[in-house]
């Protein structure tokens, strides 16, 4: 038995609305309907909706997850481009850190400075 939008959305951290556009846009597979017409979530749906919230939260473009999902459909044949996608996004976010780890560098000079400033 499957879980609402209501629920799934409470538990994805995502809006409902986020959830119907992510089936619009073929993000996730049609969604199973219940005897009532409403969406009903399965637990696997859950899971990918947690993995496809980390691509967003690392940055990947939509356009890049909605390649994966089809590839995802695609089944077994598709997984060395998969996983060639997910090792150039682990990438682009490693590259990410290093510059946020320098950014923080320069913010932590410019606090110890102030600090020392107002110490005086």
């Amino acid at each position: 038995m499957g879980i609402t939008i209501q629920e799934a959305s409470r538990k994805s951290g995502l809006s409902a609305h986020t959830l119907r556009y992510y089936e619009r846009i073929g993000l996730i597979h049609e969604v199973d309907r219940g005897p009532n017409g409403h969406r009903t979530y399965a637990g696997a749906d859950l899971d990918w909706l947690d993995f496809l919230t980390k691509l967003r939260a690392t940055g990947m473009p939509i356009a890049d997850m909605c390649r994966y999902a089809e590839l995802r459909r695609q089944g077994p044949r598709t997984t060395a481009e998969r996983r060639r996608m997910l090792e150039a996004h682990r990438e682009r976010v490693r590259a990410r850190i290093a510059q946020l780890t320098g950014d923080l560098g320069v913010l932590d000079y410019k606090i110890d400075f102030y600090n020392a400033l107002e110490s005086q």
